[in-house]
């Protein structure tokens, strides 16, 4: 079965610093660079370089930027006759920052992303019937999100929302319509309105999720792993211990081998465990989309790991 992604496709500007800057304040960086992202392109890439025939339903803008994103898209074997080349606006970017503590902050100018409309949702639909999961994220106008959702439930497809960037005012309509939330701790907090910092608050948080009426909730806790809460189980799953150097796409990642995973027909912990060492072996390396394993890397690193 395949996955198909309806979100966001952006150029993001890298510049590596010694640390964050300060408000008002100039800093001198290492490097930069240009680096195909954004959370819908990241996480099509995450499944597609794991095997898994991933189909990208989005924007791009007329311009240089949108062909350079198109044929990093198709060089991963991310299927892309679905993508819409906008002729009146810019493709999406995203200006980061990244200090030597891996840590970064992202400034984000949807361009092509802000025009997705139901004109896209149209597009989407075809796609649906020999899907497995539909891969949704914030990076898009909320509406064609529960659109999407809606139309991905019309087929029986399994709905999978990332809701990032983080926000608290997700409508009602919307969480009924979705089967797996996959928040990490700043959006889970966003969304429940208080602080999830530890396993007892995450499991608290799934809960009031989960009345909401969405049937999974896996909660990305960094360090302290993923909690998990299905209709039928609760489970943590801990991380994989790495040296990290880049978290940029660490969440796209997640999301990616976690979704290709149940396209495979894996169960809730084989799934979050292959999610988690995706994102462990992202972490390990520069950028958002160059930072994502391939199947073979991907069974390298769990084969090692269980051999420890």
């Amino acid at each position: 079965m395949s996955v198909v992604v309806f979100g966001s496709i952006n150029m993001d500007l890298v510049a590596r610093t010694p640390r964050l800057p300060a408000p008002g304040e100039t800093l001198t960086g290492h490097s930069f660079e240009t680096v195909p992202g954004g959370k819908g392109a990241n996480q099509a890439v995450a499944v597609a370089r794991l095997g898994v025939p991933t189909q990208m339903v989005g924007r791009v803008g007329q311009d240089a930027f949108g062909q350079e994103l198109l044929k990093g898209l198709k060089a991963s074997n991310v299927e892309c006759d679905r993508v819409l080349i906008d002729p009146a606006t810019h493709s999406g970017v995203a200006v980061i920052a990244v200090d030597d503590a891996s840590e970064n902050n992202i400034i984000l100018v949807p361009g092509a992303n802000g025009q997705v409309d139901e004109r896209d949702v149209d597009r989407l639909k075809p796609v649906l019937p020999q899907a497995k999961v539909l891969m949704l994220q914030l990076e898009i106008p909320l509406p064609m999100v529960v659109a999407a959702a809606k139309a991905a439930k019309d087929a029986g497809v399994m709905v999978m929302l990332d809701p990032a960037p983080a926000r608290s005012d997700l409508p009602n309509e919307l969480y009924p319509l979705i089967d797996i939330m996959t928040p990490n701790q700043v959006e889970t907090s966003q969304l429940v309105g208080f602080a999830v910092d530890d396993l007892q608050t995450a499991a608290k948080a799934a809960h009031v999720l989960h009345q909401r009426g969405i049937q999974t909730v896996i909660t990305k806790l960094g360090k302290l792993g993923a909690f998990c809460i299905t209709p039928e189980e609760t489970f943590e799953i801990p991380i994989f211990p790495v040296q990290a150097i880049d978290t940029v796409a660490a969440g796209d990642a997640f999301n990616g081998g976690l979704a290709a995973a149940l396209a495979a027909g894996l169960n809730w912990k084989e799934a979050t465990r292959q999610a988690s060492a995706v994102a462990a072996i992202s972490v390990t390396r520069l950028g958002a989309q160059p930072s994502l394993p391939t199947r073979e890397e991907l069974e390298e690193f769990l084969k090692m790991r269980s051999e420890e």
